[in-house]
């Protein structure tokens, strides 16, 4: 297996998000708060952005998932700011 600099940015990606889960689980983090989201939708970005490299339709589909719901969680975090 050759490791690429895209799988590097992918793996940065799951550090995103493993993060943002152990925080929350250390309740460091809410889940309403922002940032835990913001988070989420980017370490999903960036493992969708090695997936354009070595393609894998599960991965991509639920990474696709992943980022939608971080938006939504965006959205309600910031309407609820006011």
């Amino acid at each position: 297996m050759t490791y690429h600099w895209y799988d590097f940015v992918g793996n940065i990606g799951i550090v995103f998000i493993l993060g943002s889960y152990l925080l929350l689980q250390m309740e460091r983090l809410s889940a309403a708060d922002w940032r835990y989201s913001a988070a989420n939708g980017i370490g999903a970005t960036l493992i969708l952005f090695s997936l354009y490299f070595a393609f894998n339709l599960s991965a991509f589909l639920i990474e696709i998932a992943w980022l939608f719901i971080s938006f939504f969680g965006l959205f309600k975090a910031f309407k609820s700011r006011g």
